[in-house]
């Protein structure tokens, strides 16, 4: 059985159940997905300063589970729409990496020019930002994004539903894109409910993850076994067995 390691770089425990939940149930029965949830860092990313924190904590929390006595996994999901963390933990994996936004983008792209409705103004420079990083910004058409936070959107999915597919609509007749990506962890089931009134695509990023995942990976990762290739000082100790061992 395919094993899938997903990371939720927040300290929320309501979004990894929301993410083992979306998750799981895109990837089916063939494939055991398990969701472990950062040992540090905010309860929800929604700024540079959380961002840059939740990319130390997605390798922590990494280490700390390939330390574990059980399966190792077969491809690694960050549950972030945001992707902390992932030129970093794709450099020291021995298995594939993305994150909930890299994944949207593959599977928006495919359809044309795409745009990003998400929670929370700070988002738009970094996913900008992210989307020129991953050689996607050409097909990005632009980013909109609603005040409230993806937590606060959660918390309440009745009024989420009616701002976010009032925001579609919006990006659809001002952009003219060929698909929308919904993105945020906490958004996870969002987009089914939106669809109907939306007249493109309207992408899960959750949903984007999980089937990336279950996609054969051509370009195999470089590095044969994890670790880092640093000497860490102050780090975790699962974080600090996988790096260098002799001081440079």
């Amino acid at each position: 059985m395919r094993q899938l390691l997903v990371i939720n770089p927040n300290m929320s425990a309501h979004v990894s159940a929301l993410l083992q939940r979306h998750v799981q149930g895109a990837a089916g029965s063939h494939v055991a997905v398990r969701t472990a949830t950062a040992r540090f860092g905010a309860p929800y990313i929604a700024c540079e300063a959380s961002y840059a924190v939740a990319a130390h904590a997605a390798l922590d929390v990494w280490a700390h589970e390939i330390a574990q006595p059980q399966t190792p996994p077969d491809a690694v999901l960050i549950g972030c729409f945001g992707d902390p963390g992932l030129m970093a933990l794709r450099e020291s994996s021995p298995v594939p990496v993305t994150g909930l936004a890299e994944a949207s983008f593959i599977e928006a792209a495919r359809h044309g020019r795409f745009a990003i409705v998400t929670g929370g103004e700070r988002w738009g420079p970094m996913l900008q930002r992210l989307a020129q990083a991953l050689g996607h910004a050409h097909a990005l058409a632009g980013i909109h994004t609603v005040a409230p936070t993806g937590a606060q959107l959660a918390a309440d999915p009745e009024a989420a539903r009616a701002l976010l597919a009032q925001a579609c609509r919006d990006v659809v007749r001002q952009m003219g894109v060929q698909a929308v990506i919904l993105g945020g962890a906490g958004l996870a089931g969002m987009a089914a409910a939106v669809q109907p009134q939306v007249s493109v695509p309207v992408i899960d990023s959750v949903v984007a993850g999980a089937t990336w995942a279950l996609r054969a990976h051509p370009v195999p990762p470089e590095r044969k076994v994890a670790g880092f290739d640093v000497a860490w000082v102050g780090v975790s100790q699962e974080m600090a067995a996988l790096g260098t061992r002799c001081v440079v």
